[in-house]
């Protein structure tokens, strides 16, 4: 995925209401750029960090930047919760998920389950008898030991409701997969943070009991583009045995 325009860079004076931002900009003015992350972006919002801002085409718009990218812990980091799709399905596309080839339609958004939206849905029309997969993306960029990416940074209802949907799926027959996204490039290995979100962490071991498949791949990160790297390792620590019993 590139970045449509030239990034801007600036420091960051402080993250706000979730989704606003102060940025010192090089030039010395001050402005807010909307911070598009729902999460808590545990270690990330230290103010003096390097930052890096992409203007908005639309003149109409209350902000006219967006917080894309930052450096933390020495390298760079994709903090746009809203890119990790695009960037997944521009990967599966072009043959770089090797657990998601085969497949030649992709179709996003698709409704299924209670209410809810798959963020990506793969057909195979030459395979009648193929099952079509259910892929979910969530974005990583959470670092709290150096080489460990850990997902969620904050308690995630609705992202515990997709793993029940997902096993769903799979006992309809179907195959689904969780895909965590880490904006980062400074990771080797990718675990649940269960002292964050402890339902989460239950709720994920219960799906891959169902036969979800979680994979984990990383991204390579410039303030040009943000593309899909390779997989990175599952470090799931195993639950203890009363907090899987099923419900």
């Amino acid at each position: 995925m590139q970045f449509p325009d030239t990034l801007i860079h600036g420091t960051l004076l402080r993250r706000y209401k979730r989704f606003l931002a102060d940025i010192k900009l090089d030039d010395g003015a001050e402005v807010t750029a909307h911070c598009a992350n729902p999460g808590a972006m545990l270690g990330l919002t230290e103010p003096g960090a390097d930052v890096w801002l992409s203007p908005s085409r639309n003149p109409k718009r209350k902000l006219a930047y967006s917080w894309e990218v930052m450096r933390a812990d020495g390298d760079l980091v994709g903090i746009n919760t809203a890119h990790p799709n695009a960037i997944v399905a521009e990967a599966i596309e072009a043959g770089k998920i090797a657990e998601l080839t085969g497949y030649d339609n992709l179709r996003r958004e698709v409704k299924y389950g209670q209410n809810s939206r798959i963020d990506m849905l793969l057909e195979h029309s030459g395979e009648p008898g193929r099952p079509d997969c259910y892929v979910e993306v969530k974005n990583v960029h959470l670092m709290r030991q150096p080489g460990l990416a850990e997902f969620p940074d904050s308690v995630t209802k609705r992202g515990a409701k997709h793993l029940v949907e997902l096993g769903d799926m799979v006992a309809n027959g179907h195959r689904a997969v969780m895909f965590y996204l880490v904006q980062r490039m400074d990771c080797d290995r990718f675990s649940v943070a269960r002292d964050i979100d402890p339902t989460y962490a239950k709720e994920l071991h219960r799906a891959m009991g169902r036969g979800v498949e979680a994979i984990c791949y990383d991204c390579v990160i410039t303030t040009t583009g943000i593309d899909v790297r390779g997989p990175i390792a599952l470090a799931l620590a195993p639950l203890p045995t009363d907090e899987l019993t099923p419900e």
